[in-house]
C-alpha cells in the first residue's frame, strides 16, 4: 500500500465519521517556543488549551513534521526520521476514550478490499497507563483483546502532558508484533524493537498544576471538556504495510536512496556503514525538500541553520560514499517524484526549491575546498612541531566558523598520520550547546502565559474595521498587567487593552503596528505596540496618560493618520517593488520575507547574485512607472481556491485561511495574498527610492526602499550634498565623478610615497637597535618601548628585521608599541636561543598577563596584548627577569 493511500484512506475514514479534514499546516509554526512543527497536534494546542475555541468538535489531519533533537541517529535505526508524517484524529469536548478506542480499533482492523488499513488482530498489542481501569475495560470489550496483550505501563511511557501547566493525561499505545525474528517474546514492556509503535491515543482529561518533570506532577482536577490526540506514524504503518525493514525503504523516500547508490557505484545492503550514509542522504534531502517548499531558505540562525546543517550533512555522506561532484540536481529530482503525489505543491514550488539547493550545494562544496586548505595548513604546523594530534581548537574553528564536519576532520587527519584532540572538541561543543540551551530557556521564560487570553478570546474575535475607518467606538473587554488579567489601570501604568473592536492595525504580514490612541471618558491610552498573541485576537499595549481606566468601559480607538498613511504607502510600493522584480528577473524571484512601516520597505527574495547597477535602476523605473500610471488599488474576500486560480501570489510563510483577502494593483500587474493596509490609487505611494540591495545568505538577496516624503527627502539630502561638492571642487555636477576619481587617484599616490617614506624611517632604526643588543642571562637582548607606532604590522617588521640582524647569535629580540593607545609587545628568537631553550610563546604571555590581557604564539615568534599601557615598562621587565631565570 503506497503512502498517499494510507493518507487517503486516513482521511475518508474520519471524515465519513464527521470530522472536519484539516489540511496539513506549515512545517514553519506560529508558536514562538518551536522551530518547526513537531507533533501532528502543535496546530491545535489553542484549542486543547481553551485559548482559542475550537471551530470544530472534531477533526482530523495528516501533519507534516519535522524533528531535528536525534538527527546523529537517521540512519542507524528503523524510527528515527527528520521529516515524519502525523496521521491524527482529535475531539474537542466530543467522543472520549470510548470513541478513540474503537475509531482506532476499526481502522486498523478493518480489510483493505473495505477500506481499511487490513492489519490482523493477532500482531496488535496495547499499552495502557498502570492506573486506568477504564481503558483496559475498553480494549478488552471493543477489541476483544486478551489480558496478556494489554500491558501497564508507568507515567514515563503511558502519561502526556506538554511539560507546563495545562492539559494532561493519560495515553495508550498501539503496537505492532513484526515477530521473532527482530527480538524477544513478550510485548512492548520487553522488546520495543520487534512490537513496534504505530499509534497513540492520549486521553486529555485532567488540568495539571506544578509540572516539575515527565512524571512529577500534581493534579489540580479533572477538565471541564475532555479531548482526544491521536497520532498514528505514517512511516512506520508505511514499512509495515509495503514490507520493508525500515522508513527509509518506502516508496517516499527510497528513490532517493536508489539514486545516491546509482551515483556513488555502491549496493544497498552491501556494507554497513554505506546503508546507514544512503539513508540520511535519503532522510535528509526528502526533511530539505518539504522544508523548503514550505518557504524555508538556507542560512546561519534558526530554521534556516538546521535546513543548511541537513544539505551539508547530505554532501558529506555523498563524500563519504566516494562522490565529490555536485548531486543535488538528481537526488532532488528523485525525491520530488516521490513526493509530489502526496504533496502536489512539491511540483509547483520545485524550481524555486531546486535553486536553493543547488545554490547552497555549490557554496558548501566551495567551502569544503577551503576549509580542506585551512586544515592541510594545521595538519603540516602540527607536523613541524613534532606533534600527532591535530588540537581540539582547530577542529572547533572548523565545524563552528566553516560548517565543516568534525568527521571529516577526522578523516583528513587520519590520512596524515594523525588522530584528534576529540575530547578538547567535544568540551567546546558542549560550551556551545550549554550556551545555546541557555538562551532557547531564557527565550522561552520570557514569553507570556497564553492561557491569560482564554477567557478573552471566548468571547469572540477581536473585529478589525482599520480598513474602512480610522476611529472605531468600541468597550474595553479585558486588561492585561505583567501576565495576569487586572480590573484597572491608572496615569503612567503600562498594560494590554483587549478592545471588542479596533481601528488600529496589528503587525503582520511584514506591516508594523499602527500608531495612535486609546481614549474615553476621562482616560486617555498611548497606544505602544499592537499585536495578534493568539489567533482572533487583537492586544494593544499602551501606556496610561491620564486618568483611569477599567475593564467594561467604552473606548475608542484612534489611529494616527499620518503613519497610516505613510505605512500603507510603504505596503504598496513593496508590492510594486515585488511584480517590478519579476518582470526583471523572471518568475523565479520569489519574495522570501518582508517588513514595511511609515516611510521605508524591505523586501528579500530568492536570488543567487547581485544586482547590477542597471538592473536596480530597472526595477526602481518600473516602480515608479507604476506610481505614475495611477493604477487602481483592489482588495476583494474571496475563497482561497479562487484567489489562487485568478493568479493571486501566496508569499511563503504567512498562514491563509479558507477565505482570503487579495489585493490588485492594476488588475492583474500585481496580484497578491494580503491583509495589510494599501493605498487607493499607486499615484498615493508619491515616490519609490531603491537605497541598497545586500545578500541576505546563499541564495536570498535584499531591496530596501523608501517611500514618499522619506524618499523625497533622503533625495533632497543627496542633493545638497551635490551642490556642495560642485561648490567646494568648482566643477559642474556632469564632472563631479571624474573630478573625485582623480582627487582618490592623487590621494592613494600621496599615501603610497607616505607609507614608503614611514617604511625606510622605520628600517632606519633597525641598525640603532641591534647594536643596543645586550646579553642577558645567556642570550643576546634587544628589549625596548619604541612609543607610537600606527601599526601591528609596523612593529612586527621592525621585529623580524632586528632578529635577522641578530641571526648568528643566541638571540631575542622584544619590542614594544602603543598602537592607537593600546599596548602590544612582541617577541622573536633565532635558532640559536631556541637551542639555549629560549622560547618566544611564554616570554610574550608573560609580558601580556602584566598588560592586563593575553598573549602567545609559536617559538620563533609571538605576541602579546592588554589594556594597561602604562605597564609596558613593567611588561619589557618581565622579559628580561625571565630570561634571567
Amino acid at each position: 500500500m503506497q503512502t498517499a493511500e494510507i493518507q487517503r484512506r486516513w482521511l475518508n475514514f474520519f471524515g465519513d465519521r464527521g470530522h472536519t479534514v484539516v489540511p496539513s499546516a506549515s512545517l514553519v509554526t506560529d508558536d514562538p517556543t518551536l522551530l518547526f512543527t513537531v507533533a501532528g497536534m502543535v496546530p491545535f494546542i489553542p484549542y486543547f488549551t481553551g485559548v482559542v475555541p475550537a471551530p470544530f468538535p472534531r477533526a482530523t489531519s495528516v501533519q507534516k513534521c519535522i524533528r531535528t533533537l536525534d538527527i546523529e541517529e537517521v540512519g542507524k535505526t528503523t524510527r528515527h526520521g527528520t521529516f515524519f508524517q502525523m496521521n491524527g484524529n482529535f475531539s474537542f469536548g466530543d467522543y472520549f476514550k470510548e470513541g478513540a478506542i474503537s475509531y482506532a480499533w476499526e481502522l486498523l482492523t478493518t480489510a483493505e478490499s473495505d477500506g481499511g488499513l487490513g492489519f490482523e488482530e493477532r500482531d496488535l498489542w496495547v499499552t495502557v497507563y498502570e492506573d486506568d481501569d477504564e481503558a483496559i475495560e475498553l480494549w478488552k470489550r471493543i477489541a476483544g483483546l486478551p489480558e496478556e496483550r494489554i500491558q501497564r505501563l508507568g507515567k514515563s511511557d503511558n502519561y502526556w502532558h506538554t511539560g507546563q501547566p495545562g492539559p494532561g493525561g493519560p495515553c495508550s499505545e498501539i503496537y505492532f508484533d513484526r515477530g521473532p525474528q527482530y527480538g524477544a517474546d513478550g510485548g512492548p514492556a520487553v522488546d520495543d524493537s520487534r512490537y513496534l509503535e504505530i499509534w497513540n491515543l492520549v486521553f486529555m482529561q485532567y488540568l495539571l498544576k506544578e509540572v516539575r518533570s515527565k512524571t512529577d506532577f500534581d493534579i489540580a482536577g479533572e477538565l471541564p471538556k475532555k479531548n482526544i490526540d491521536t497520532g498514528m506514524g505514517m512511516e512506520r504503518v508505511a514499512f509495515l504495510k509495503q514490507g520493508v525493514d525500515n522508513m527509509y525503504e518506502i516508496d517516499q523516500v527510497r528513490p532517493v536512496l536508489d539514486m545516491a547508490a546509482e551515483l556513488s557505484g555502491r549496493r544497498y545492503g552491501a556494507q554497513h556503514d554505506d546503508d546507514v550514509r544512503m539513508r540520511v542522504i535519503a532522510d535528509h534531502v526528502r526533511s530539505s525538500l518539504m522544508l523548503m517548499t514550505d518557504g524555508v531558505a538556507p542560512s546561519n540562525e534558526g530554521r534556516g541553520y538546521i535546513l543548511r546543517r541537513l544539505l551539508r550533512r547530505v554532501v558529506r555522506a555523498m563524500r563519504l560514499l566516494g562522490v565529490d561532484a555536485p548531486s543535488f540536481a538528481e537526488l532532488f529530482d528523485a525525491s520530488r517524484l516521490a513526493m509530489r503525489d502526496a504533496y502536489p505543491e512539491v511540483d509547483a514550488e520545485y524550481e524555486r526549491t531546486s535553486r536553493l539547493a543547488l545554490g547552497e550545494e555549490e557554496t558548501f562544496l566551495r567551502t569544503l575546498a577551503s576549509g580542506t586548505t585551512i586544515l592541510d595548513v594545521a595538519v603540516e604546523d602540527t607536523k613541524k612541531a613534532g606533534g600527532d594530534k591535530l588540537s581540539g581548537d582547530t577542529a572547533f574553528l572548523l565545524h563552528d566558523t566553516f560548517g565543516f564536519p568534525i568527521d571529516l576532520t577526522l578523516e583528513v587527519a587520519e590520512e596524515a598520520g594523525l588522530s584528534v584532540d576529540r575530547s578538547a572538541f567535544d568540551a567546546l561543543m558542549s560550551e556551545q550547546r550549554a550556551r545555546a540551551k541557555a538562551d532557547a530557556k531564557s527565550k522561552k521564560a520570557g514569553l507570556a502565559d497564553l492561557s491569560v487570553y482564554s477567557e478573552l478570546r471566548a468571547l469572540g474575535e477581536t473585529v478589525f474595521t482599520g480598513y474602512d475607518y480610522l476611529e472605531t467606538e468600541s468597550r474595553i473587554l479585558g486588561l492585561i498587567k505583567d501576565g495576569v488579567s487586572v480590573t484597572a489601570a491608572r496615569a503612567g501604568e503600562t498594560v494590554e487593552v483587549i478592545l471588542a473592536e479596533t481601528a488600529l492595525y496589528a503587525e503582520s504580514g511584514g506591516q508594523a503596528a499602527d500608531k495612535g490612541s486609546i481614549v474615553g471618558d476621562g482616560f486617555e491610552l498611548e497606544v505602544l505596540d499592537v499585536q495578534r498573541p493568539v489567533k482572533g485576537l487583537v492586544s494593544h499595549t499602551v501606556r496610561v496618560r491620564s486618568g483611569e481606566v477599567g475593564v467594561g468601559r467604552p473606548a475608542t480607538s484612534v489611529v494616527d493618520r499620518e503613519y497610516r498613511h505613510s505605512a500603507a504607502q510603504a505596503h504598496s510600493a513593496t508590492h510594486l517593488i515585488h511584480a517590478a522584480l519579476r518582470q526583471t528577473l523572471g518568475q523565479d524571484a520569489h519574495q522570501s520575507g518582508s517588513f514595511n512601516k511609515a516611510g521605508y520597505m524591505r523586501l528579500d527574495f530568492s536570488w543567487n547574485q547581485a544586482l547590477s547597477h542597471e538592473t536596480r535602476s530597472e526595477i526602481e523605473e518600473i516602480a515608479n512607472n507604476a506610481v505614475r500610471d495611477n493604477l487602481e488599488v483592489v482588495t476583494r474576500i474571496l475563497p482561497l481556491d479562487e484567489a489562487r486560480k485568478a493568479g493571486a501570489m501566496a508569499l511563503f510563510g504567512e498562514k491563509y485561511g479558507d477565505t482570503v483577502r487579495m489585493v490588485d494593483i492594476g488588475g492583474p500587474w500585481s496580484r497578491e495574498l494580503c491583509a495589510g493596509t494599501h493605498v487607493r490609487t499607486s499615484a498615493e505611494v508619491g515616490l519609490v527610492n531603491l537605497v541598497s540591495e545586500s545578500s541576505v545568505g546563499s541564495a536570498n538577496r535584499r531591496v530596501e526602499a523608501l517611500v514618499g516624503l522619506d524618499a523625497f527627502r533622503d533625495l533632497a539630502a543627496e542633493r545638497a550634498i551635490v551642490s556642495q561638492l560642485t561648490s567646494s571642487l568648482k566643477t559642474p555636477r556632469e564632472q563631479l565623478p571624474d573630478r573625485i576619481a582623480d582627487l582618490v587617484s592623487q590621494l592613494k599616490a600621496a599615501e603610497k610615497k607616505i607609507a614608503a617614506f614611514e617604511a625606510s624611517k622605520l628600517q632606519g632604526r633597525v641598525p640603532e637597535l641591534a647594536q643596543a643588543a645586550k646579553r642577558v642571562g645567556d642570550v643576546l637582548a634587544v628589549i625596548e618601548d619604541l612609543g607610537e607606532l600606527a601599526s601591528v604590522d609596523e612593529l612586527r617588521k621592525l621585529v623580524t628585521a632586528v632578529r635577522e640582524r641578530l641571526q648568528a647569535e643566541a638571540a631575542v629580540v622584544a619590542l614594544a608599541a602603543r598602537v592607537e593607545g593600546k599596548p602590544s609587545v612582541i617577541v622573536a628568537t633565532t635558532a640559536g636561543a631556541r637551542d639555549a631553550g629560549v622560547k618566544a610563546g611564554p616570554l610574550a604571555k608573560g609580558a601580556a598577563a602584566v598588560l592586563g590581557g593575553g598573549g602567545g604564539g609559536k617559538d620563533d615568534m609571538a605576541q602579546g596584548g592588554g589594556s594597561d599601557a602604562s605597564a609596558l615598562p613593567a611588561a619589557l621587565e618581565s622579559v628580561r627577569s625571565a630570561l634571567l631565570g
